[in-house]
């Protein structure tokens, strides 16, 4: 399971969860750009709204200071004449070190659901010497405009600079935390009603290397506070055949990542799936992974997936665009709505990865408590109830969990939980991350939209 034991986005959000249930008893700017309002989740039933920019049109339209789109099978946005150069002084590694750089802006995406967390996702390829900058802009629902954040800082490897999140970004109205953009008070009614997300693509300079950015999205929310969420209807039966790893015979494994395996949900279940589609590690990738670690692919995911700031594994943004770094994905972290948008997934062979905590006496079976983990829902069983492939089991034949439907939708979706101590905390709100084909079936496609993802 995750790292219980220490602070992290999940308990600083919490604050303002508790905060407001004790009050009733948790490089420069960019020009301006067209507004863009179409987006499939105005259905007023869901909240949650996804935007996501992959098409060579939606590429062509931004605002490109020394970028340019690229077509092709898989459309995206490159360095050209790149607009200058700049310094940048690796936190993690104190080193300083001189890179070209180009931006490439999208249009101002105006929230159908104004939102009270936003978080951003890409898929990217960074070869040697390029790394890449996500940022998010917003306008309030009280005309103010927040400032530009970093979303996150990120390469394929970790030669160039260090992967990381940037910690203190805030302006007395929203704050980023890891992740996630969120509100500070939202029971004041304050939402964020648009936003700009912005590329900064970086190389060597005097080199023709580039980052290639496929796909760049975010998803922003307004779940209502909620310990339980109603129960949805069972639907078909069907078990996808996912690969089964455990994170916990990896304990000690590489310590410098999270203190080992025992951290390792997150890098764990994003491996399944990634195998699931077909994604394999070369022995040559594999090479620095002590030959005697069995399942070394999970000690890889780890290391690729670390964020030298939060000093975990667990950034959802990271493990998506780390999973799209296998050919043929594609990845995106987004909220569902229930078990039924689970099993629309299943039913067209999607498995998804779920974050969730929970006490040990709120999940029959699972054996101990979490205040985040992450697990892969793999299927369903006649009766509804949620297979999942666990990765905090004792070894790779019992990762196979079943757990009963009821317990297992309402420790995902809710948004506040007790926890041990009898303290209001945060849940996850349903939130998941999808690695699906970069060109889905229309089968797949079908599923997909029905929720929110395109």
């Amino acid at each position: 399971m995750s790292r219980s034991e220490q602070p992290s986005r999940r308990s600083v959000l919490a604050a303002a969860v508790a905060a407001a249930v004790a009050g009733s008893t948790c490089p420069a700017a960019a020009a301006e750009a067209e507004a863009d309002t179409a987006d499939p989740m105005r259905a007023s039933a869901r909240p949650v709204d996804n935007r996501a920019w992959t098409t060579h049109a939606e590429w062509r339209g931004g605002t490109a200071r020394g970028t340019r789109a690229l077509a092709g099978a898989r459309p995206g946005v490159a360095i050209g004449t790149p607009a200058g150069t700049t310094e940048y002084t690796d936190p993690h590694t104190g080193t300083t070190a001189t890179w070209e750089y180009g931006t490439w802006t999208a249009p101002l995406h105006t929230l159908a659901v104004p939102a009270t967390e936003v978080i951003a996702s890409w898929n990217a390829h960074t070869p040697a010497g390029t790394w890449i900058q996500v940022d998010l802009s917003g306008t309030y629902s009280d005309g103010t405009d927040s400032p530009w954040y970093v979303m996150g800082r990120w390469a394929a490897g970790d030669q160039d600079i260090r992967r990381t999140s940037v910690d203190d970004q805030g302006d007395g109205k929203s704050a980023v935390w890891t992740d996630t953009f969120a509100i500070d008070t939202p029971a004041d009614g304050l939402r964020l009603a648009s936003y700009r997300l912005r590329l900064t693509l970086y190389r060597t300079p005097g080199t023709k290397a580039t980052p290639t950015v496929w796909r760049l999205g975010a998803m922003g929310s307004d779940i209502p506070d909620r310990f339980t969420v109603p129960a949805s209807v069972p639907g078909p039966a069907k078990e996808l055949t996912v690969p089964r790893y455990s994170q916990e015979i990896h304990a000690g494994q590489y310590p410098e990542y999270d203190n080992g395996g025992e951290a390792w949900c997150s890098p764990t279940s994003s491996q399944m799936i990634i195998e699931y589609w077909g994604g394999r590690l070369t022995p040559e990738q594999l090479a620095w992974v002590d030959p005697s670690y069995a399942d070394p692919q999970v000690c890889h995911a780890a290391r690729f997936t670390y964020d030298h700031q939060y000093d975990g594994c667990g950034n959802w943004p990271f493990n998506a665009a780390y999973a799209a770094t296998f050919k043929g994905l594609q990845a995106v972290v987004t909220r569902l709505g229930s078990l039924t948008d689970l099993e629309t997934l299943i039913a067209a062979g999607i498995p998804a990865i779920t974050s969730q905590s929970f006490l040990k006496e709120e999940l029959t079976g699972a054996g101990y408590g979490t205040s985040g983990h992450l697990m892969t829902v793999i299927g369903f069983t006649a009766d509804g109830d949620v297979i999942a492939n666990d990765p905090a089991s004792p070894g790779d034949e019992a990762v196979r969990r079943v757990y009963k439907r009821r317990e297992w939708e309402n420790i995902w979706l809710r948004t506040k939980r007790y926890n041990a101590g009898g303290k209001v905390v945060s849940g996850s709100g349903g939130v998941c991350y999808l690695f699906f084909p970069a060109h889905p079936t229309p089968g797949q496609r079908a599923a997909l939209a029905a929720v929110g993802v395109r």
